[in-house]
């Protein structure tokens, strides 16, 4: 799908989208706990559907009506051995490989190349290390084995996902465990968000100290819960008041765990000054917080390394589109220099690397400039509805199936 640009003013007021970090998670845990659990406020991105099909493929009894999911959990992992579709989804797959592993059965996941292609080395050493089965190939991945509940150590420099993820298995074997992290400890936020849904369904996971999660022995109850909304997403469409837009970002959680909340803070930063930000802790915030110093005053970014294993290489995507606007970044190892020039679209479309967060930061650039997105429909992993959303609030795109 491309979407044309004409330069445009946005104004009006938006609900920040669901948590899509946040639904994983309550989806995952209302799938762990004891009786029936009706969760609200879901969006469905393609990710989001990615953790839906995979709670089914291992027994999930799971109804949806509009935003409202209900999860029946009776017949979970009453099966012999499952396949789960994961599409595209990083949280999905690392989530429940630590879930599989627990339940001893045989159980392959599915995925794009690029899924595979991002690091899962955490849960290979894990495997080797016990004696499970990890068979990974370009489109899958086969493991096999029984989780026991134990101390374990987790370098804390790795991506959260592989902490959060050995959480929903310890908590599933509902007996005492330990988990040690390894400084530095990056991205803490993101474990905060899982402690916090697991607790909504009883579990007694809390930091017994700085870097060591004590896992107790719990039952978990299903609930009725709400989805929080998404600070990552939110800040794609409050950055369009940096640009001279007016929208009043409505619906976000003031006292929220999520670790992208920081956007606000950095914003500002970015508003008056060429500030030097550390984003090892947002790596989802990056894609606009460089798209804006490009508008602004530019900006070093530090803590980028991370940036190479998501969806695309997002240093490298952003370096490549906004080359065609006029403005070089200077990517390094572990930083990017987004200098102070003036963009102009030169007729040059823009390119989505198959990636959601790029296609937004790209759009608040030309709602300035105007010009053409190549892949926008990769939107539809995290925010299905942002372009109905930035239209209704005056911006000028037009959508136009390839």
């Amino acid at each position: 799908m491309r979407a044309r640009f004409t330069p445009c003013v946005l104004n009006g007021s938006a609900k920040a989208p669901p948590s899509k970090s946040m639904a994983h998670r309550l989806l995952i845990g209302a799938a762990l706990a004891k009786g029936t659990s009706l969760l609200s406020g879901v969006e469905y991105s393609e990710d989001v559907l990615a953790t839906l099909d995979c709670l089914c493929a291992l027994g999930a009894k799971i109804t949806r009506d509009a935003d409202r999911v209900t999860v029946d959990p009776a017949s979970f992992l009453q099966i012999e051995t499952a396949v789960l579709p994961c599409r595209e989804s990083g949280s999905t797959l690392r989530f429940l490989i630590p879930r599989a592993l627990a339940s001893g059965k045989k159980i392959t996941f599915l995925g794009s190349e690029r899924l595979f292609a991002r690091p899962l080395d955490v849960y290979d050493d894990l495997c080797r290390e016990n004696g499970f089965l990890f068979e990974k190939g370009q489109n899958s991945l086969t493991v096999c084995g029984k989780l026991k509940a134990k101390h374990y150590c987790v370098r804390g420099d790795i991506s959260s996902q592989f902490i959060s993820g050995l959480l929903f298995a310890l908590v599933f074997l509902k007996k005492d465990a330990l988990i040690e992290i390894l400084p530095p400890f990056e991205s803490r936020g993101y474990v905060d968000l899982t402690l916090e849904a697991l607790s909504a369904f009883g579990a007694n996971v809390t930091f017994e100290k700085e870097y060591a999660i004590s896992v107790k022995a719990a039952e978990l109850d299903g609930k009725p819960l709400r989805v929080e909304g998404d600070y990552s997403n939110a800040a794609f469409l409050d950055a369009f008041n940096l640009t001279g837009s007016s929208v009043a970002v409505e619906g976000l959680k003031e006292n929220s765990a999520q670790g992208d909340r920081v956007y606000r803070e950095y914003f500002a930063l970015l508003d008056t000054s060429c500030p030097t930000l550390d984003v090892r802790d947002c790596p989802d915030l990056t894609p606009v917080l460089i798209a804006l110093a490009a508008l602004k005053n530019g900006a070093t970014f530090t803590g980028t390394k991370r940036l190479r294993a998501k969806e695309s290489d997002r240093g490298a995507a952003m370096q490549e589109e906004l080359e065609k606007l006029g403005v070089s970044l200077q990517v390094s190892d572990d930083s990017i220099t987004v200098p102070k020039k003036t963009l102009r679209y030169r007729e040059q479309p823009l390119y989505s690397h198959s990636d959601h967060r790029i296609v937004m930061a790209l759009s608040l650039i030309l709602c300035q400039t105007g010009g053409v997105i190549e892949g926008a429909e990769a939107v539809k992993k995290s925010y299905p509805s942002f372009f109905e959303e930035i239209k209704t609030l005056g911006a000028k795109v037009e959508l136009i199936c390839s």
